[in-house]
């Protein structure tokens, strides 16, 4: 892919989530969304979070590959379960990855 292609692709995600985002607004207007809606669009951020982070961990281009990353993000994911401090969680996956990068799992 040329960088030109690479900007038209950033370039038409830019758009589409504008003209996505714009929607709702423009159709609802000042009218509140019914009950059962809101309990989905409620439930949509973290249902699209857990599918971005559970295809970051485990995609390695076409292919699926668990390695040091996956089990970095594994281990945040146990810590922030468990209620540690985001900090903590984020700090001690990056010292697992990297511990486990230096004896070579790739």
């Amino acid at each position: 892919m040329s960088a030109a292609d690479a900007w038209l692709v950033v370039l038409l995600t830019a758009v589409a989530t504008f003209v996505a985002r714009a929607v709702g607004p423009l159709v609802a207007g000042d009218r509140a969304l019914p009950a059962p809606v809101t309990r989905v669009v409620v439930m949509l951020a973290s249902a699209l979070l857990a599918a971005l982070v559970v295809s970051s961990a485990l995609a390695d281009g076409n292919r699926l590959h668990v390695g040091a990353d996956t089990v970095g993000v594994t281990v945040a994911g146990l810590l922030l379960w468990r209620r540690a401090p985001l900090p903590v969680a984020v700090v001690v996956a990056a010292l697992v990855t990297a511990l486990l990068r230096q004896v070579g799992v790739d």
